[in-house]
């Protein structure tokens, strides 16, 4: 029960399970500076549930851009029947490489990497905790990314980087195929001319080229994320996934959305430069239930999602579909 929540209240959801959350889940992985830290938040009750790998951004905060942040979207989505992992990045502030560290500021190489260490060693994961074993499916894996860690979900989508400084990043192909579909939240869009000159001369990962992005995608952006800080294109910036890419189906546009899609990455918090609670809600059922059709054709999830976003929402978002 929420009661902040008025149209986004007709999206339909299905009734909240119990849940527990993991942390810290600890998996050593060789030549990393440290060990990957995680949280993973699941369904109390059931087992083989299907996995969201969820990359966070490189947000203001001190904890939020860690395992430790985005509780509206690894809270929900357990409660809805995911297993959702979330380990913290070498970017993040309280526990990651530092900031003189190779890779800096974004580590963007080493995020991708994190997860490609989790699939390989899921069964070492559940062996970790009794409560864990069993419980997680291989064989249904998701990825959701906001900000940065949209484009760290892109690129195990199939993204690649062109026109960085590192020539060991250009072209290189992180293509993940056991990751089966995946959701990105106000992602990094197109590099080159679309980037402030601040951004041309700083960030030189931000180059991603879509073109080999071919696996299923949600893209999700707000009419009023407009960063002149990284982009000259304004809003717009953050829908290049859908329209450059072929595995980008739809894209969700939220109405009056700014970076923080209403609230994703914390309640009350620094990073939520939008805080809407139907916002959030839109951001949460939308995803949630693109992510259960996707896993299952014979569930209208989505469909019936979008439905009554047309009928009950269409103040606060629309759905764009090629």
């Amino acid at each position: 029960m929420n009661n902040l929540i008025t149209s986004a209240r007709h999206l339909p959801v299905r009734d909240a399970v119990p849940t527990l959350s993991i942390c810290p889940v600890i998996l050593p992985v060789a030549d990393r500076p440290q060990p990957i830290e995680m949280r993973i938040t699941l369904p109390a009750v059931g087992d083989h549930f299907p996995i969201i790998l969820l990359s966070h951004g490189h947000g203001p905060s001190l904890y939020i851009p860690s395992m430790n942040g985005y509780g509206p979207l690894a809270q929900f989505y357990a409660e809805q029947g995911f297993a959702v992992i979330q380990p913290t990045h070498g970017n993040s502030k309280v526990a990651g490489f530092g900031p003189d560290a190779p890779g800096a500021p974004f580590f963007w190489r080493s995020r991708v990497e994190d997860f490609k260490h989790i699939i390989d060693h899921l069964s070492d994961i559940e062996a970790t905790h009794p409560i864990l074993d069993g419980r997680l499916d291989p064989e249904r894996i998701a990825a959701v990314g906001h900000s940065l860690g949209g484009q760290t979900v892109g690129m195990l989508l199939g993204a690649r980087l062109t026109d960085t400084a590192d020539p060991e990043a250009q072209d290189v192909n992180l293509l993940e195929p056991r990751i089966k579909v995946g959701v990105l939240l106000a992602a990094p869009g197109n590099g080159g001319e679309s980037l402030s000159e601040h951004a041309r001369a700083n960030y030189t990962a931000l180059n991603p080229d879509f073109s080999h992005m071919t696996t299923r995608t949600l893209v999700v952006a707000g009419d009023e994320d407009d960063n002149p800080h990284l982009t000259t294109r304004g809003a717009a910036w953050h829908t290049d996934p859908f329209h450059c890419s072929p595995g980008g189906d739809y894209l969700l546009t939220l109405k009056g959305g700014k970076h923080g899609l209403g609230g994703i990455a914390g309640y009350d918090a620094k990073e939520a430069d939008d805080e809407d609670p139907d916002r959030l809600a839109v951001t949460q059922r939308m995803s949630a239930a693109y992510l259960r059709s996707a896993f299952d054709k014979s569930d209208p999830a989505w469909a019936k999602a979008c439905d009554a976003l047309v009928t009950h929402g269409a103040e606060l978002a629309h759905v764009t579909g090629k």
